[in-house]
């Protein structure tokens, strides 16, 4: 989690005079790619009260709202969109602008493997390589995807040096990055299925399912995180066939088989007929970050978390406005991530894989 931002941080000048605070330009843009008081206050390590005083304080500035605000819904007005647009790319160039200063006086260099389970994951640790290759030619940095059924294991075995995973991860030998991206859960269906036309599920309409889980040896918390055996209330929750590949997934839903808990995002990465994905309200979202083994520590590893952090925290290429993804006939090439032990590792919150 990224530390609490101070007022004595120093504001963005613009020909000469001060126009916005650090924390206040990282709380609007954070705020416009989350669209949550709560999420954004987590990211930037701050309270909900305060994101909300720092908004209304800018908004006051500006003159007029950038946020359209309900009891159930947070969006972009179009003057908040626009001014996305005009600030992300001068914060992404200060964010660079700090790391090639920080990685010029660190010395950088050497080797580093990576890992990914989702296409998300693979897309974010492929920029943060180019953006380190970039500031460091002598660098070599592999990227590479992680089975359902590698992860820890990866990294625990000397194979990966850092991994791109789904939390949380608790294993006592590694250590878990801050959080970087949080997607909604979504519920994977045949589209036949009864609840596959619901505009969105709960926690108690999992009861009767068969969840597909992950095969091989995945440690038990995070099965339970992902994979829960009842619902709240207590109704039992059953289990589908294993899959140790996400193809292997698709296929058992498809083939109406079970059921399989997935981030919103992965739809748009690998659609697939016959399967419906619904949003789950009621829980908290999946989240990722990045895992390595505490012994590891280079200057390397360093610099590629930041370039990772900078590319989460500017990754998107259109303001976040629309809402979460709605069911359809297309799922996501990931549940939380790949799972760890056996799968992958953490940073805090859960996802598959």
């Amino acid at each position: 989690m990224k530390p609490a931002l101070s007022h004595t941080q120093r504001s963005v000048d613009v020909k000469g005079g001060p126009v916005l605070e650090r924390y206040e330009l990282e709380a609007f843009l954070t705020l416009a790619e989350e669209l949550h008081f709560g999420r954004t206050a987590e990211r930037l390590g701050v309270s909900t009260g305060r994101i909300s005083q720092t908004v209304k304080k800018l908004e006051r500035r500006v003159g007029t709202p950038l946020f359209a605000r309900t009891s159930r819904s947070v969006r972009l007005t179009p003057v908040g969109h626009a001014l996305y647009e005009d600030l992300l790319p001068a914060y992404r160039q200060m964010r660079a602008a700090l790391e090639r200063a920080t990685a010029a006086g660190r010395g950088v260099h050497g080797r580093l493997r990576v890992g990914f389970g989702t296409p998300w994951g693979g897309e974010l640790l492929t920029a943060a390589a180019e953006a380190v290759a970039a500031l460091h030619p002598g660098c070599e940095i592999t990227v590479r995807e992680v089975p359902l059924d590698g992860g820890v294991r990866a990294l625990q075995d000397g194979t990966l040096d850092l991994q791109y995973a789904a939390f949380p991860v608790r294993e006592p030998d590694l250590t878990t990055g801050p959080v970087v991206v949080t997607d909604e859960r979504v519920l994977l269906l045949p589209v036949g299925h009864p609840l596959a036309g619901r505009a969105s599920l709960g926690p108690e309409d999992l009861a009767g399912l068969d969840l597909i889980a992950p095969a091989g040896a995945v440690p038990r918390y995070w099965v339970a995180h992902h994979y829960p055996r009842s619902t709240p209330s207590g109704a039992p929750v059953g289990r589908g066939p294993a899959a140790a590949t996400w193809q292997e997934v698709l296929s058992h839903v498809t083939a109406g088989r079970g059921a399989s808990p997935g981030a919103a995002r992965g739809a748009r990465y690998h659609p697939r007929p016959g399967i419906a994905y619904v949003p789950v309200r009621g829980v908290p979202p999946l989240e990722y970050g990045l895992v390595w083994p505490t012994a590891s520590d280079s200057a390397l590893l360093r610099a590629f978390v930041a370039a990772v952090g900078t590319a989460a925290a500017g990754g998107k290429t259109t303001a976040p406005e629309a809402g979460p993804v709605k069911k359809g006939a297309t799922p996501p090439h990931a549940g939380p991530g790949c799972p760890p032990d056996g799968r992958t590792p953490r940073a805090r919150g859960g996802g598959r894989r």
